[in-house]
């Protein structure tokens, strides 16, 4: 009988196999304490492994080890291979090699921009999709940067050194998912335990009208990759939050976005550029959709005065405020994707059909989260009330459903939530697009 041997192994850095794979994440639970790691595991980069003579392979993983082979270890290896954000990261950092020209990361202090546009980070982020740049947690590419996701976010925003999905977020201004335009992230980090799930994406833009879905660029195993994702990702998708990069100057996919107001004279009967097409992108962008016909494009016309005056008056805005002409305040919160989007059809706003009391079974858009919060009174939490006592899940009203939001709203929602298989942070009982999607699909 062969005497068993004891040896010691390292993981490469780049196989997808489930042993590697357990042993990265140990090897990430060993990051310094400052970063999210656990003070016990500092220092755990390797493992035993016991390998016999008759010729166990060291590279089988899990399933072989557990006595698992044939079809069952295949479907084993197929359910890693989906992209669920299982990507073990390092932590913050300089830029490496070839890459490695200019200061460290300056995290620590205030956090150094460096001046892009959406239509660069882009093209930064195509380059890895087209070089299929191998996932590594510990390697770094031909420009300096890290083989992570959150490497691969420095990257593309031309950050001056290596971040993680702890300390991304210093260099971007939260926004809420609704105002999302290509070269903005969708950021989850567990501060708990770094390692179990944390993940980023690049948003590249919607890939349906009900934004549900959208372009995703990441960085995951077996390499980089350019996805449609549900919004705002397979797992933990209520978790995710949507950043903008600070340092954007302007730029975006499919034509010249400027992040500065061009004046009121740009706008109106009569104008024709590349200011007006950008207006009616950003409106669709925050439920105005169902204005246009056709568009947007370069010649003012009658959709885009209603859908600018629809998202003044869901501002709060009346009179010359609300005059259907963009001014300054209404281009800042349309650029940085903040206030309230363009609620749907029925919904109160200024330039859309009524809806009858109650409202239609179909729902132009999702109008966001911010209308069903503890606190707010609005068309939007009856119309949804009313769906989820047709759908069956009404059970905790006592009287209505109104148009103010209570603990049975949110109750409801979550039973129906629940009934579609979701637990945790997506069944927490308020209702995002998708949620909405299926109430009224």
């Amino acid at each position: 009988m062969a005497v068993p041997a004891f040896e010691e192994y390292e993981p490469a850095a780049d196989c997808v196999c489930a042993g590697c794979a357990a042993q990265r994440r140990t090897a990430a639970r060993a990051l310094p304490v400052r970063y999210g790691g656990h003070p016990a595991a500092h220092g755990a980069r390797r493992a035993l492994v016991l390998a016999t003579a008759a010729g166990v392979v060291l590279g089988g993983g899990v399933a072989e080890a557990a006595g698992v082979t044939g079809p069952a270890a295949r479907a084993a290896g197929a359910a890693r291979a989906e992209p669920d954000g299982d990507s073990p990261q390092g932590g913050p950092g300089p830029l490496r090699g070839a890459g490695a020209a200019g200061p460290p990361s300056t995290t620590t202090t205030t956090p150094k921009l460096r001046p892009t546009t959406r239509e660069a980070i882009i093209q930064r982020a195509r380059r890895w999709v087209s070089a299929q740049v191998p996932y590594s947690m510990a390697g770094y590419w031909s420009d300096g940067y890290r083989r992570d996701c959150s490497g691969y976010v420095s990257m593309a925003w031309n950050l001056p050194g290596n971040e993680w999905t702890g300390s991304l977020a210093a260099f971007g201004t939260r926004i809420p998912r609704a105002g999302l335009q290509p070269g903005d992230i969708l950021l989850f980090h567990n501060p708990a335990d770094p390692t179990k799930g944390s993940h980023v994406t690049i948003f590249g833009g919607w890939t349906d009208s009900t934004h549900s879905h959208y372009t995703a660029y990441e960085q995951t195993k077996p390499h980089t990759r350019r996805v449609t994702a549900p919004m705002a990702y397979w797992s933990h998708s209520g978790s995710y939050v949507a950043y903008r990069y600070r340092g954007l100057t302007g730029g975006g996919a499919g034509g010249s976005v400027s992040t500065a107001f061009p004046g009121a004279g740009k706008f109106g009967p009569g104008a024709r550029n590349a200011y007006v097409t950008q207006l009616g992108r950003m409106l669709v962008a925050r439920g105005g959709g169902r204005f246009y016909r056709e568009g947007p494009g370069p010649l003012w016309g009658d959709a885009d005065r209603r859908a600018t005056q629809a998202f003044q008056r869901a501002q709060g805005w009346r009179g010359r405020e609300a005059d259907g002409i963009p001014g300054p305040g209404t281009w800042r919160l349309l650029v940085n994707g903040t206030g309230h989007g363009i609620p749907a059809a029925g919904g109160g706003s200024g330039g859309g059909a009524s809806a009858g009391n109650g409202g239609s079974n179909q729902a132009a858009e999702y109008p966001g989260r911010g209308y069903f919060r503890s606190g707010q009174s609005n068309s939007h939490v009856e119309r949804l009330g009313r769906q989820l006592v047709k759908k069956g899940f009404g059970k905790y009203y006592t009287s209505g459903p109104g148009p103010r939001w209570t603990e049975a709203d949110r109750r409801n929602v979550e039973a129906f939530q629940r009934a579609q298989g979701w637990r945790g942070a997506a069944a927490d009982g308020y209702p995002g697009p998708e949620t909405w999607r299926r109430l009224f699909g």
